[in-house]
């Protein structure tokens, strides 16, 4: 399997971290934020598993940014 470098994103909800990939519909969670992004490494991994790394390619995002939106 061809190694990818991804974008992600942890936060705290209640007593549990939720860390997400930006370019792939993959999250994970653990008791910390380490925990949460090992989790998300391994589910990530098994996403990617049965994918055929030379037709695979993610998503190119550039200096991403995270921005509040106010909700209407």
């Amino acid at each position: 399997m061809a190694k990818f470098n991804y974008h992600a994103l942890a936060w705290r909800e209640e007593k549990w971290y939720v860390a997400r990939s930006l370019e792939l519909e993959v999250a994970s969670q653990g008791k910390s934020r380490k925990e949460a992004l090992v989790n998300l490494r391994e589910a990530v991994d098994l996403y990617l598993e049965d994918e055929d790394s030379n037709k695979f390619s993610l998503p190119k995002i550039d200096q991403p940014q995270v921005i509040q939106v106010k909700a209407i």
